[in-house]
């Protein structure tokens, strides 16, 4: 397992199916953790649950405002900020392109593209300078989706944002490679998290066969185990994977090898 030791991570999406074992692994690791989501109860009674010095700020990533004050609670609390997970987004309703509400494809795109933008927005110049300052290197790591590495059908305005965010993420690698800052993304397929099982519940067809479908351009015929998709997520994030940057790394059960 990474060490995360004394290391500030600030994480987006906390409580969500990602968030909340991620920062129970975190925890466990050693890391210092500022915690964001929507709801102010469920982030408490998370970082109650943890065995780490946390802070929790609650907030909705489209306000730009959120971003400055996460990175400005772990410089005051702790000291700096090394380690960013920018895990918050959300889904679409699973139809054809001409069927999107405009309001809903908006949503999308100011949570799961915007709200990444404006985190590095804030995140890099306090990377950089603390690196400046002391050498002190940051990681960033971008949660996007095997959508933005292909075009995913019936899911336009998500798979446009998560081009977007592999498009960030690419950019801001190279503008700072030389400044101590790591910046790549995990391209997750669909995960066995409480969203995609409750969905499958939902399905007007038997579990099995709305499971089959989801699964059937999966080389490995199967949803991903939420630990195989965090063990990636940590594996970006580790100070000791120090010469990778710009990778949009896919845990995908092979999808983009066919």
């Amino acid at each position: 397992m990474a060490c995360f030791d004394g290391l500030t991570v600030l994480l987006t999406g906390a409580t969500g199916g990602f968030g909340r074992p991620l920062a129970k692994k975190l925890a466990a690791a050693g890391a210092r953790l500022v915690l964001s989501d929507l709801d102010k109860a469920c982030l408490e009674t998370l970082a109650a649950s943890l065995d780490a010095e946390t802070a929790v700020l609650p907030g909705d990533v489209v306000d730009e405002s959120l971003s400055e004050r996460l990175v400005d609670l772990a410089c005051e609390r702790f000291g700096g900020l090394d380690i960013a997970i920018n895990n918050a987004g959300i889904a679409q309703t699973f139809v054809k392109l001409h069927l999107i509400p405009s309001e809903e494809a908006r949503r999308v795109i100011d949570v799961d593209l915007m709200g990444v933008f404006y985190a590095m927005k804030h995140q890099l110049p306090a990377m950089e300078r603390q690196h400046r300052a002391s050498g002190r290197k940051g990681a960033i790591v971008n949660v996007a989706s095997v959508a933005g590495l292909a075009g995913a059908p019936r899911l336009a305005a998500y798979t446009a944002a998560k081009h977007g965010v592999i498009g960030l993420t690419r950019a801001a690698a190279a503008e700072y490679a030389t400044r101590g800052i790591r910046i790549n993304a995990v391209c997750p397929s669909f995960s066995r998290t409480e969203m995609v099982t409750e969905t499958l519940k939902m399905s007007p067809v038997a579990s099995t066969r709305a499971e089959a479908g989801l699964t059937r351009g999966v080389p490995m015929k199967r949803l991903a185990e939420v630990d195989e998709v965090l063990n990636v997520i940590l594996f970006a994030a580790d100070p000791a994977n120090s010469f990778m940057t710009g990778q949009a790394l896919a845990a995908d059960g092979g999808i983009t090898a066919v």
